[in-house]
């Protein structure tokens, strides 16, 4: 009896959801009865996704090497589902915000503690041979990475810091953009010339940031928090989660490419490029960056030691291949 009071209860508030949208329960049930269950391989579409990994050799540890790389874009495409709900957020809810950033800050972790994958996990031999076939494909053309920068800091902060000082939020979006720091990673900087890394990446998603940019313009992560009251703004856990999320964006995460770099490419006799042309050795290192979302967070010597670590893992690369 119990049960069937309550599931004419459940009846009565479908049917009122639907009339609110014009719709018809009856055709929905009819619809429900029709229906087959739902499975989990179909619900995720599993047999799509274990179908995406797609190698251009025959070395086995390329399908290693693309699967990581679409781990980490499912990962970014996490951090960015956070992201768009803490720039979208006006109600200055401080448990809100702290919470996206908790779970920003979880997704990096995760990628940042197994990308041990990337620095033990492959034959240095296999991939120095597969990865002359993936040219000038590079992981620097992830644009969901540079759309992670873009929600989390206004666009002066993402100028090169050779640059910095001559723009501000007064500067046009495509005049900012032009100068960002990741550019002069994939620039010859004897002749100025871009690579083709760099030219593929621009011309497919080029508009599409400049868009972003201009959307989250005064309504960036670091905007928002900006806008917060004075009491909000000193809130000691927002600001530890914050910092956090610099850290791991700019500096730990950096830092574990950096020490795959000097795992693969590194050799005893100079280095070899990474794939695509990108400059690692001048890209990578923090400090030769200092990228900083969240700068009023810092005291200026915290900002002038920004990334320090690299210099540790230069005398001892060892130190940064997680165990």
């Amino acid at each position: 009896m119990e049960n069937k009071e309550q599931i004419e209860s459940q009846i009565l508030k479908l049917e009122e959801k639907y009339k609110d949208s014009g719709q018809n329960l009856s055709s929905y049930l009819d619809g429900l009865l029709y229906q087959r269950y739902l499975t989990y391989w179909d619900y995720i579409h599993l047999d799509t996704l274990l179908s995406l990994q797609v190698p251009r050799t025959y070395f086995p540890d390329e399908e290693i090497f693309i699967m990581y790389h679409q781990i980490t874009e499912l990962y970014f495409k996490l951090i960015l589902h956070e992201q768009k709900q803490f720039v979208d957020h006006k109600a200055q809810d401080i448990d809100f915000l702290i919470e996206k950033a908790r779970r920003i800050n979880s997704y990096f972790e995760a990628l940042i503690s197994s990308f041990s994958i990337m620095i033990k996990g492959m034959e240095r031999e296999q991939f120095l041979k597969y990865r002359m076939a993936l040219l000038p494909a590079s992981g620097f053309q992830s644009v969901q990475y540079r759309m992670i920068e873009v929600y989390a800091t206004p666009l002066e902060n993402l100028v090169h810091h050779s640059e910095r000082q001559e723009f501000s939020s007064k500067d046009a979006i495509e005049e900012l953009y032009e100068r960002i720091y990741w550019k002069k990673g994939a620039t010859d900087i004897a002749t100025g010339e871009k690579t083709l890394t760099l030219k593929q990446f621009e011309y497919r998603y080029t508009p599409r940031l400049v868009r972003i940019a201009k959307q989250v313009k005064n309504s960036t992560i670091y905007s928002r928090y900006l806008a917060l009251s004075e009491k909000k703004k000193n809130n000691k856990e927002l600001i530890s989660a914050l910092k956090k999320l610099d850290i791991n964006a700019n500096i730990n995460w950096p830092l574990v490419h950096l020490g795959s770099a000097h795992r693969y490419l590194g050799k005893e006799k100079g280095q070899l490029d990474a794939s695509g042309g990108t400059n690692w050795k001048k890209y990578l290192p923090p400090s030769f960056q200092k990228i900083v979302f969240f700068p009023e967070l810092y005291t200026k010597e915290e900002l002038n030691d920004w990334g320090k670590q690299w210099v540790d893992h230069m005398f001892n690369p060892e130190k940064l291949k997680i165990e």
